[in-house]
């Protein structure tokens, strides 16, 4: 076992928790992924239990490389601050060092569309861009990252914002097309919407789209108008493992 290892990338989602090592200087995995159905109840303890079996799993990345953990939910100073699709245990818990114990490594605990955007960034439909690049996730809700520069504004939550007197995600989201039944020329609408107002917030220089549905990108990107460019995200449902890592790896720098 070396003592200098892969950094690890751990994503909990709210059916599976995914975790692979990344090779920082390709932005891929370095073994294959493992996945673990998300424990029900999805309290601390269980995902934790979780997380242990797949960092025990990668005996690559054991010594002390650092483990960076997604989790579906606003994180501040490593406290989980919502949770969206997880069990409400998480809610203003004080993760962080929670999980450093029972890994016995350092880690970093970050939202899951924070850490995707970052991989996007770094590796894949962002680089090299510079301003505000705003990055969606298309899914169960809308998760966002705003990044500027280079930098992680964490914790941006635009999904939620009210837009025609209704949440966001509760119009656009890739699982409300799916639930109502609409045509990629119906959802367009509403995508049209929720693009054009962030627009109008933000001014940004780059959206990148990211969520399962990016991968049939080419249905729905091209039906909107926008003054910004709009492209898919690279690194697919890649993105979360990737970015925790990056994360973790740069902690405190």
């Amino acid at each position: 076992m070396a003592k200098h290892g892969l950094p690890l990338g751990i994503d909990v989602g709210g059916s599976g928790v995914k975790g692979a090592p990344v090779d920082l200087a390709k932005g891929a995995f370095a073994a294959k992924r493992m996945r673990i159905d998300t424990p029900v109840p999805s309290t601390p303890a269980a995902v934790a239990a979780v997380i242990d079996k797949i960092v025990d799993h990668f005996d690559d990345v054991r010594g002390d490389s650092p483990i960076g953990v997604t989790i579906p939910g606003v994180v501040t100073h490593g406290v989980v601050r919502s949770a969206a699709n997880i069990d409400k245990g998480w809610l203003d818990f004080d993760a962080e060092p929670m999980l450093e114990k029972v890994l016995g490594h350092d880690i970093i605990l970050v939202n899951d569309a924070d850490a995707a955007g970052v991989a996007e960034l770094h590796y894949g439909a962002a680089k090299g861009h510079r301003g505000l690049v705003v990055m969606t996730t298309l899914g169960t809700g809308i998760g966002t990252a705003l990044i500027h520069d280079g930098t992680l504004i964490p914790n941006s939550e635009l999904g939620h914002l009210e837009i025609d007197g209704h949440d966001a995600e509760t119009r656009a989201a890739s699982s409300i097309k799916d639930k109502e039944g609409l045509s990629y020329a119906e959802w367009a609408v509403r995508l049209q919407r929720y693009y054009s107002h962030l627009e109008a917030l933000l001014w940004p220089e780059l959206f990148v789209v990211g969520g399962g549905v990016s991968k049939d990108s080419e249905k729905f990107l091209p039906l909107l108008k926008l003054r910004t460019p709009i492209v898919a995200a690279q690194l697919e449902n890649k993105a979360g493992i990737i970015g925790a890592a990056h994360l973790a790896a740069h902690k405190g720098d």
